[in-house]
Order: structure tokens, then sequence, then C-alpha cells
């Protein structure tokens, strides 16, 4: 059973992607900040299948220079870790010029200086099994733009370009780094839009339709599968066609 960890992990997205890697067969790390009651609703249902497994470990990424231990902690508790989903990140929207300061550093520290922080700790183990995976979760605001969402789409950008170049950096030891964009899927960050810019989003979009968090959840469990072995450094986006 191959451990692996995601963070955001107890509800939306997060809690789409924990879920769908433990049913496969995998024993899950949902990492977050505090444990919810989908969360706990979704590790009975998977015990109860006794196919994999969900675990909740309790992390706040805004203490960056705790992740080493807390990484750590996890490799002497599972054994070695074979996938990370770079998956917590804040949706923080609003004008640039009128953000406050703290929250534009929150909002970098929480999607960019965490994920790659988290991913440094956990290369350790992966490069002693000369195995493993990690898929950073982007947006596809980072090619396209959106408008109150600058500070956030540059969180995103550079994920893609730490994907890219981690990719390059780690690839002879055997591990595969990507990056999965989603576009607006249905989920809590989206509903503060509001109906009227979802509708817009919509009929912008090839489907018509906004994605779900177990499209996304499907993108990942592939980029994290060994039919995908030999795919390395890419962006798959996942956005009803919205960019199409």
């Amino acid at each position: 059973m191959r451990n692996i960890v995601v963070t955001g992990g107890s509800r939306g997205l997060g809690l789409a992607i924990a879920s769908t890697l433990a049913a496969r067969g995998d024993r899950v790390i949902a990492v977050a900040r505090a444990e919810t009651a989908e969360l706990q609703a979704a590790a009975k249902a998977i015990k109860r299948s006794r196919k994999g497994a969900l675990h909740f470990r309790s992390y706040d990424l805004a203490d960056l220079h705790g992740i080493g231990v807390f990484i750590g902690g996890l490799r002497k508790e599972f054994g070695a870790l074979y996938g990370l989903v770079n998956n917590a990140g804040l949706g923080t929207h609003g004008m640039l010029s009128m953000m406050r300061d703290e929250d534009i550093e929150k909002l970098v520290r929480l999607n960019t200086v965490a994920p790659v922080i988290l991913a440094k700790y956990v290369l350790r183990s992966m490069m002693v099994e000369k195995a493993g995976r990690i898929v950073n979760v982007a947006s596809i605001v980072a090619s396209t733009g959106y408008s109150g969402l600058s500070a956030y789409a540059a969180t995103k950008a550079s994920l893609i370009g730490f994907t890219r170049s981690l990719a390059r950096e780690v690839g002879p030891l055997g591990i595969t780094v990507n990056a999965v964009a989603p576009g607006f899927v249905d989920t809590e960050m989206t509903r503060e839009l509001g109906e009227e810019d979802r509708e817009r989003i919509k009929r912008r979009s090839a489907l018509k339709r906004l994605g779900g968090p177990e499209d996304i959840a499907s993108a990942v469990k592939y980029l994290l599968s060994d039919e995908a072995k030999n795919i390395t450094g890419i962006t798959l986006t996942v956005d009803a066609g919205c960019t199409a």
C-alpha cells in the first residue's frame, strides 16, 4: 500500500482527491488544520471497503519552519512516502490595489512557499526509494488571468514553473512531478463568485458546465498511477473546455 500525502484534504477538492486515492487502494494521509465531519465519514467508508486507508493528521502549513519535523513524523509513523499532492491553498480574491499587504504575503506563503518546502522534505523519502510522484494543484488563471485574482494567479503560475524545473531535477531518480490546472470547479471557492459570474463561466466553456471535484481527483489519480510513469513536467488542464 503506497503512502500519499494530500494537503488541504479535509474538505472540498482535497477531500475528493484523498477519497479517490484511498478508494483505489492507497494509504492517504489527509493534512489540514482541523478534521471535518465529511472527512470522518469518508474515512469510515474507506475502512468498510477494505481497500485503501484514509488518515487525518493535523498541521497548519502557515508554520513553514515546522514542516520538516512534521514530514519526518509522518515517515516514522507510516513509512516511505510515495506521493505528495500539494492541494492546500487560499483562494483570496480582490483588486490588487485594495488588498492588504499581509493578505498578499499570507497568500504567497501558503500557495507557493509551503508547497515548495513540503516537496523538499517529501523528496528526501522518495530519493531513498528512487520512486515517487508529486502533483501540484495549480489553476487555469495562471495562464488565462481573471479580474480580482491577480495575486492568486501569481501563486499558481509559480507552481507551474516549479513543476517543470523540479521534474528535470528529480527525473533521473525515477520521480515524476506534474501539475493539474483546474478550471472553475463547483466548490465553495467558486460559489463565492455569485450566480451571475458562475453562469458566465459556464457559457464560456466548451461543455457549458462547471467541472466537479471528482474530475480533478480523477486527473490526480491518473498522474499518480503506474500508467503515467513516463509523464512528467506537464500541466494537465481540467476545465470543461473553458480554455479550448
